[in-house]
């Protein structure tokens, strides 16, 4: 197999939890660029048809499935209809996530447990589901974490101690499985993304964009494609003998 060989998805099939927008869109379409068919899922049915057309420009016939994994009964539905439409599933991107902005003192119970369940928890129950409905039988699949470098430190600034605790439970959730299911070919790995111009950033960078490009050796914020060289590597066989691992895409602000 020649190396460009290696990069190449076609065949395989990738779902992506909060593929409609921002950081799981981008990914979506690296992972379909790549040959990869697409599955992309989110709670908002007019976002994902805003994001499938998107896709569609470049090419890509994607599924969308409306699912909100705050919910835990709603993940073998999700699964279920990209098995069904596509037969299986190859690479699983557990991207969807939360984030609640106040001081610790403050912080409500109920907002900490929404940010948990969603960034953590549902981490764990769609990986557990892909697993035995898939990997496991296949005895291969490959599961890409999007954490945080909010996982790696807290002195960003940030007053979101539950962001930054359920992106350290992902990322050490990724090591736990990693360990776990080697034995099944299955591969876990996530990337931690410094800041991006999404939705979920967009307060804080207003506020805090000078600062952050000052304490950024490459001096800048991520952009539209910063994130897909890193999601085709993992999930590709150019990464196949790496596992349990984590790469930071951040212009190496968590290297100072």
């Amino acid at each position: 197999m020649g190396l460009r060989d290696l990069f190449e998805l076609g065949g395989k099939v990738a779902l992506i939890t909060g593929g409609s927008r921002g950081l799981g869109l981008q990914i979506a379409k690296g992972l379909g660029e790549m040959g990869a068919k697409i599955a992309i899922s989110a709670r908002k049915a007019p976002e994902l048809e805003e994001a499938k057309a998107d896709l569609k420009k470049q090419g890509i016939d994607a599924l969308t499935v409306v699912n909100d994994l705050s919910k835990p009964d709603q993940v073998p539905a999700l699964v279920d209809a990209v098995v069904k439409h596509y037969g299986g599933i190859h690479i699983l991107v557990n991207n969807a996530g939360a984030t609640w902005g106040a001081k610790a003192e403050d912080h409500p119970l109920e907002a900490w447990n929404k940010v948990m369940t969603l960034n953590a928890s549902s981490v764990f129950a769609l990986s557990q589901a892909v697993a035995n409905r898939c990997f496991i039988p296949q005895r291969s699949g490959n599961i890409i974490v999007i954490a945080s470098t909010a996982a790696l430190r807290a002195g960003m600034q940030m007053k979101a101690a539950a962001y930054y605790s359920s992106k350290a439970a992902a990322l050490h959730l990724t090591r736990a499985l990693a360990g776990e299911w080697g034995q099944y070919n299955i591969r876990v790995n996530a990337i931690c993304p410094g800041f991006f111009p999404s939705k979920m950033a967009s307060g804080l960078l207003d506020t805090m964009m000078s600062d952050v490009i000052a304490r950024t050796p490459l001096g800048r914020i991520g952009g539209d494609t910063d994130l897909q060289g890193a999601a085709v590597y993992l999930a590709s066989d150019a990464s196949r003998h790496v596992t349990g691992q984590y790469i930071a895409v951040d212009g190496g602000a968590s290297s100072t």
